[in-house]
């Protein structure tokens, strides 16, 4: 089993995963500021997640900084009205 700096590499892991799902929690609460209704909040999730590579195009590379992920949420109000209040 590999070490580095007295971490295993599934150390790593589990710390990936719980960043991830505190990511996810993150974008839910701004999706929920801008208006999504409660029980729509995973559906909107897999939105913003489908509707990136359109509004951001297909480089995978792209910095997803303050301002993409305003520009995501415009369009999503825009497109999504069902997911809105």
């Amino acid at each position: 089993m590999m070490k580095y700096d007295g971490y295993k590499i599934e150390d790593y892991q589990v710390e990936i995963e719980e960043l991830s799902v505190q990511l996810a929690d993150m974008l839910s609460v701004a999706l929920h500021f801008a208006g999504v209704k409660k029980p729509k909040l995973e559906e909107a999730l897999d939105a913003y997640l489908d509707e990136m590579d359109e509004v951001l195009g297909e480089n995978e590379d792209a910095e997803m900084g303050f301002d993409e992920i305003v520009k995501v949420i415009k369009h999503l109000q825009k497109t999504k009205l069902d997911l809105f209040k």
